[in-house]
């Protein structure tokens, strides 16, 4: 997967914000900016992107406040980030909560779309939710959640084909009709 629907872009700098949709525009079908924290979730509340570049710092806070509505999407969006400040514990609590890939600034943008293929191609990391959710979800209600997870995240990738969802996981398309009649 090296082109993908809706590329969000959070960065304060609007230069660089534009150095890094010019960088990717042949891989991205549309591009949208937003400058600050706020303007990121009146974005995700109406248009969920398949991929995000999150500058670390913004003018009104750390863009760690992002990453759980980011997960709450279907299909999971790609994220990378990128910062001139960040620490190393920043670094790796974002990558605790799903970030994809993590690179400094001044961005190399030759090796911004070297990680960009590197990461659409791999499966996102689903070790990070699965987790968050140990503790406090019984084992049944964990394989159901998994379950439920992975059939959503397909259906999605798949613009709601049952065909192409069963397709993505390996399974009859009538065990997955099985699975989504068992819902209701």
């Amino acid at each position: 997967m090296g082109r993908i629907r809706h590329l969000l872009v959070v960065e304060d700098a609007s230069c660089l914000a534009r150095a890094i949709e010019e960088a990717l525009r042949a891989r991205v079908e549309r591009c949208t900016h937003a400058a600050s924290l706020a303007a990121a979730r009146q974005v995700l509340q109406h248009d969920a992107p398949d991929a995000v570049i999150l500058d670390v710092s913004l003018p009104d806070g750390e863009s760690i406040e992002l990453l759980a509505p980011l997960c709450a999407l279907e299909p999971l969006p790609h994220v990378i980030a990128i910062s001139g400040t960040a620490t190393a514990e920043q670094a790796f609590q974002l990558a605790q909560a799903g970030v994809r890939a993590f690179l400094p600034k001044p961005l190399d943008l030759a090796r911004l779309e070297s990680v960009w293929l590197e990461t659409l191609a791999r499966p996102p990391d689903l070790v990070t939710a699965l987790r968050a959710s140990a503790g406090r979800v019984p084992l049944h209600g964990f394989e159901s959640l998994v379950r439920d997870t992975l059939v959503d995240e397909a259906l999605a990738k798949s613009d709601g084909s049952v065909r192409g969802a069963a397709k993505l996981l390996r399974i009859s398309r009538q065990l997955l009709q099985h699975i989504l009649s068992g819902r209701k």
